[in-house]
């Protein structure tokens, strides 16, 4: 399971450093090329929950073995795209293919281990895996893109894919048969849910070009609005909602889940500062600031395996106001090297505490998240809690950077106007932490510990 993270956790950065190979071989701008990325992460994010929920009402294993083939034969046509067109589709395929599988993958986990220090170390471990992916990410595309050439930042992961598929057919356990009057599932949810994000970039990423007319932008907002208006309908009428209106019942599971929107929003963000400035700041080429981000996977690894300590001493919240306080102090770290102007080895400590925001905050929104789950939605919960982490990194990204970016701001830093931006969205994620209510697994947690 960790090793399917790993992989579909690398090919969301892995893109990164190689757009402009892309763009210059298909002959399209850095404006159009940010779809590869988003689109893939809205996607993905969009779909989790109908991947959830699959795993719920068909069973874990199948809809695992399902959601990772379809990931591998995305990442083959990616690879072999004769045209940009077909490789924008495969990276939609790609995103539908980690939605239908990671839920699967992590609802295996959670009902591996019961709650308590077992569960806080299984999730660390995945946590650390996905962590480490995300950033060595940056680094295997500087270092494939430079001696390999694009391609192959998408043809690697299939040998990777394809060990998986015969592992989990072995190591998977199977689950009852699919009942023979199984409930409908809900797709327009899924489709609203994917739509009412995708548009809402859409409208922000094109509100900072000065050539959009303006009724795109007012569409495109109105668009993702009335979709989720239309969710929250559809989801109150169905017999078998993707998101049952039930979840929002327990207060403690929805301020883990607003918070981890918050916080992915923020990381997500500091990710690509990082890569704007070593490159283009300080002109750094791919590899170099591939290898640059380096201390950040290293770190990542040891945050990692001190947070399940804390987690049991501390309490599961605590941690996450750790790591919201580390992550604002990378972005105070940011704003001031990109003010001095210093060189990209001054980035260094921002993404030292990043890793430690990450490490802290992230193990203990996953860790809440997940609490008091059973058997029958504990896929929905895994589904939901990556849904929240995925699509708060493309939302973070495309306010924080698509705004902190845009030409409308020549007048202001735009690294400066971006960590604001992330700050705003990191004090609202401590307030929303800070009153989130207790709940039994952490106390729990804590009294197993003592």
């Amino acid at each position: 399971m960790s090793m399917l993270q790993f992989v579909i956790a690398v090919d969301v950065t892995v893109v990164n450093i190689a757009l402009p190979s892309i763009g210059a071989d298909f002959g399209v701008d850095g404006h159009t090329l940010t779809w590869i990325v988003v689109g893939y992460t809205v996607t993905g994010g969009g779909m989790l929950m109908l991947g959830g929920r699959l795993g719920d009402l068909l069973g874990r294993r199948r809809v695992l073995l399902l959601g990772t083939g379809l990931f591998g034969a995305a990442s083959l046509l990616a690879g072999l795209a004769p045209t940009y067109a077909l490789l924008v589709v495969a990276r939609l395929l790609q995103g539908a293919g980690e939605a239908i599988a990671l839920p699967a993958a992590m609802a295996t986990i959670v009902l591996l281990f019961p709650e308590g220090p077992r569960r806080s170390r299984a999730l660390s471990v995945w946590a650390a895996v996905a962590s480490c992916g995300l950033v060595l990410g940056f680094v295997l595309s500087g270092v494939i893109t430079a001696h390999l050439g694009w391609r192959w930042i998408f043809l690697v992961s299939v040998p990777f894919i394809v060990v998986v598929l015969l592992v989990a057919v072995f190591l998977v356990e199977g689950e009852r048969p699919v009942a023979e009057e199984a409930p409908p599932l809900d797709l327009p949810g899924a489709l609203l849910l994917t739509a009412c994000p995708l548009l809402f970039i859409l409208g922000v990423v094109e509100a900072g070009e000065p050539a959009t007319p303006a009724w795109v932008v007012v569409g495109a907002l109105a668009g993702s609005a009335a979709a989720g208006i239309g969710f929250t309908r559809v989801e109150a009428r169905s017999g078998n909602p993707l998101l049952p209106l039930r979840f929002f019942a327990n207060r403690t599971r929805v301020a883990a889940n607003l918070a981890t929107m918050l916080l992915s929003g923020a990381l997500s963000t500091s990710f690509l500062l990082f890569t704007f400035y070593l490159q283009d700041r300080s002109g750094i080429g791919a590899l170099g600031a591939g290898l640059t981000m380096l201390p950040l996977a290293v770190s990542l690894i040891a945050f990692s395996l001190l947070v399940p300590r804390l987690l049991g001493r501390w309490g599961a919240r605590a941690c996450v106001l750790a790591g919201i306080g580390f992550t604002a102090a990378a972005m105070a770290s940011i704003a001031l090297v990109s003010g001095l102007r210093a060189g990209g080895a001054a980035m260094i400590p921002a993404m030292l505490l990043i890793a430690a925001g990450m490490g802290f905050g992230l193990v203990g929104l996953q860790y809440i998240a997940v609490s008091d789950v059973t058997e029958d939605d504990a896929g929905i919960a895994s589904g939901i809690q990556r849904a929240a982490d995925q699509l708060g990194g493309a939302s973070g990204v495309a306010v924080c950077v698509g705004i902190g970016f845009a030409p409308t701001l020549h007048s202001l830093d735009p690294f400066l106007a971006a960590t604001l931006l992330a700050a705003l969205a990191l004090v609202t994620g401590a307030v929303v932490a800070w009153r989130m209510p207790a709940h039994a697994a952490d106390r729990q947690e804590q009294e197993q510990t003592v």
